[in-house]
């Protein structure tokens, strides 16, 4: 029940607020919407409100909005979409995924004022000791201040990590550190990871919980979200010239890690429904047909030939994204079932 709710509440808000974005670039620009939509399905409730029919409709994962003359190839309607200028059709696109990126500042403005964040500390304090890991079985804990490295001292946890990776990987280290008080020098042998191409012990920097104030908490929850943004588009070209493995997670993925978060509470929830949201934002973004980069595209190629792709040209364009996404979600979901093993 935790993972249907979570699911219904983090699909719903991401693709709601996605074409609320669109609806309300619709209306500012004097476009026709002949209908706005809050989930998909059969209806629950509708009610017209001038010319625009609002409705609740029975399975409750986004929404939609009906414009007129964004699906036909004519439209004698001097209001539809089709008959406004481009840029007004480019910023009608564009806000669906612009109101994903403006989404999460707001999340997560509610996060870091509700609960704070964590601040790593410059002191070489151990914060977490990864189970099995040689640090845990040199013995190790949470708490203990390091003071050396072999005879080195120790001053911050820049100068910890630097003798770390400096160490030849198959040499031993003489870790002393302060522990309730007490100074003890354990020994341990670093393990070199390939991936990170550097010794790992298995421990992690201590934090200390910092409450922000209302101006700190949005001039943050602004930065994070750029600098996610711009980490998801870099991990992309980097996936796309094959430096990094593609990691996909399909509906099911999605929805087994938001029933998994909601049981840590709203906070995590909602910082995962940020994450989630940009993530959107950027994909919808990307130059393939179906996607509001690909209408995007299109829309630059009419205003350079100075009239619009015919219909076929534009359907064939269609089919092939079409084709690319299904592709991609058939990818991820054979990896769900295979991760969380739905059938057994």
């Amino acid at each position: 029940m935790i993972t249907l709710l979570a699911t219904i509440f983090v699909f719903g808000l991401l693709v709601f607020v996605h074409e609320l974005g669109h609806f309300l670039a619709a209306k500012a620009t004097g476009m026709k919407v002949e209908e706005f939509a809050i989930g998909f399905g059969p209806v629950l409730y509708q009610q017209r409100d001038g010319e625009t029919l609002y409705s609740l409709r029975l399975i409750p994962l986004g929404g939609f909005n009906k414009i007129e003359g964004m699906s036909e190839e004519e439209a004698t309607d001097e209001r539809s979409f089709a008959n406004k200028p481009i840029l007004a059709r480019m910023f009608v696109i564009a806000a669906g995924s612009a109101m994903n990126f403006i989404l999460p500042i707001l999340l997560l403005f509610v996060v870091f004022m509700s609960s704070g964040y964590e601040k790593p500390l410059e002191q070489p304090i151990i914060g977490k000791v990864v189970q099995n890991a040689p640090a845990a079985q040199a013995g190790l804990q949470a708490g203990d201040k390091v003071i050396r490295i072999n005879e080195k001292s120790i001053n911050s946890w820049q100068e910890l990590v630097l003798s770390l990776n400096t160490n030849p990987s198959n040499k031993s280290l003489e870790f002393t550190v302060v522990s309730q008080g007490q100074e003890r020098t354990v020994k341990l042998l670093p393990k070199y990871d390939e991936k990170s191409r550097r010794n790992l012990i298995g421990i992690m920097q201590a934090t200390e919980l910092i409450k922000p104030g209302i101006g700190e908490a949005a001039v943050m929850s602004v930065e994070r979200t750029y600098k996610v943004a711009i980490g998801m588009v870099d991990g992309l070209f980097s996936m796309l010239r094959g430096k990094t493995e593609a990691e996909l997670a399909g509906p099911i993925g999605v929805a087994q890690m938001a029933g998994d978060i909601a049981r840590l509470g709203i906070i995590p929830l909602l910082t995962f429904a940020a994450l989630l949201s940009i993530n959107l934002g950027v994909i919808n973004l990307l130059p393939i047909p179906v996607l509001d980069g690909g209408h995007l595209v299109n829309l630059l190629i009419e205003a350079v030939r100075g009239k619009a792709l015919s219909g076929k040209v534009l359907y064939i364009t269609q089919m092939i994204g079409f084709a690319i996404l299904m592709a991609i979600m058939l990818l991820a979901t054979s990896k769900d079932i295979g991760k969380f093993n739905i059938f057994g």
